[in-house]
């Protein structure tokens, strides 16, 4: 007992860590681009508050701030809150297979300054634990039926760019050496998601594209978080009703991770976790709790033979933290109230 003791109070310090997560599973949540002409200052002026723009669209998960009309004038002061900025060129596959690039410019924001701008404004916040979506494309053009077709390249650069740019990380599945994926392509076709997803906590949208006379027709089978979800778009151009359609994946995935304004704020939970008995197994512990994006301090109330009580402070209602714990299945709960225990 007295050497646990020892080894709980020597790890104390290290609780009361705030938990302050800047990326979103290689998603830099902070950082924003905007396509530029050239590098002049006047461009520069143009691009700063729409790459601001696009900090706050990985950060709230909105696609457009309609509803928030007073970000607008507060985009106008993006320079004050970049940190750096520097240019790079982005290549791109046209239509046709060909390479071409365009110049971007990327800015840097200042973590503090952004966070209180969406307070302020009272901004819905997506949670930056974010699961990464694995995205399936296959295409029947009426001859023959595919999984990533080579010549939509450029499509799939689309879509992949539109999440990146919303702040949701994409999984691109890869062929072995013959280029054959470890699929049914059959089974991609139905829409069978749980046949893609049983071997893991992985998530996954399927896009099954058929070409009907002029149009494509375009069906998206979506599940994420155990939710599962499936609606069709239409459009002449594949591209466009790809777009639509991650577009609208995210917007799904959002609504399950969102933290909506009022629920925001300083809440402390008071939780005992169980399953403690060795300095390993605390500092496992210490290290889940500090990392979720809903817990901002963590702080031993008391401690015993292979139990320690938590004091937890969150920026949001402890509903957001039970649900994180219950989807990881890291602790799980036990008959007692606000009791988990370590899974082994």
């Amino acid at each position: 007992m007295r050497i646990l003791n020892l080894i709980i109070l020597s790890l104390l310090l290290l609780a009361v860590l705030p938990s302050t997560p800047a990326r979103a599973a290689g998603v830099d949540l902070y950082s924003g681009e905007a396509q530029v002409e050239d590098q002049s200052a006047q461009e520069q002026q143009r691009a700063m508050p729409l790459a601001l723009q696009q900090v706050m669209q990985k950060l709230t998960g909105l696609n457009n701030f309609e509803e928030y009309p007073e970000l607008a004038p507060a985009l106008k002061n993006a320079r004050s809150l970049a940190i750096t900025f520097y240019y790079r060129n982005r290549q791109f596959t046209l239509p046709d297979g060909e390479q071409d690039e365009e110049l971007y410019l990327v800015a840097e924001f200042s973590k503090p300054a952004v966070d209180e701008l969406a307070q302020n404004l009272k901004l819905p916040r997506w949670e930056p634990d974010r699961r990464p979506l694995t995205v399936w494309l296959l295409v029947d053009d009426g001859l023959s039926r595919r999984i990533m077709p080579i010549e939509l390249e450029y499509a799939w650069e689309s879509i992949a760019a539109t999440a990146q740019a919303r702040g949701l990380p994409l999984l691109r599945p890869v062929p072995d050496e013959e280029g054959q994926y470890p699929v049914d392509a059959q089974l991609l076709w139905g829409g069978y998601t749980d046949e893609l997803t049983s071997g893991g906590p992985a998530d996954a949208l399927v896009i099954a594209a058929r070409r009907e006379g002029p149009e494509w027709n375009v069906r998206m089978n979506l599940d994420y978080m155990g939710e599962i979800q499936t609606w069709r778009n239409r459009n002449i151009d594949i591209l466009l009703a790809l777009q639509e359609g991650i577009n609208t994946a995210i917007d799904e995935i959002v609504a399950l991770n969102s933290i909506a304004a009022s629920d925001q704020g300083m809440e402390v939970y008071e939780m005992t976790v169980t399953g403690i008995h060795s300095s390993a197994r605390y500092a496992q512990c210490l290290a889940y709790l500090n990392g979720l994006s809903v817990v901002e301090r963590v702080k031993v109330f008391s401690a015993a033979a292979g139990k320690v009580q938590f004091l937890i402070s969150l920026n949001a209602l402890p509903d957001y933290f039970l649900r994180a714990v219950e989807a990881d299945g890291v602790l799980s709960n036990t008959d007692l109230p606000d009791e988990f225990a370590m899974q082994p």
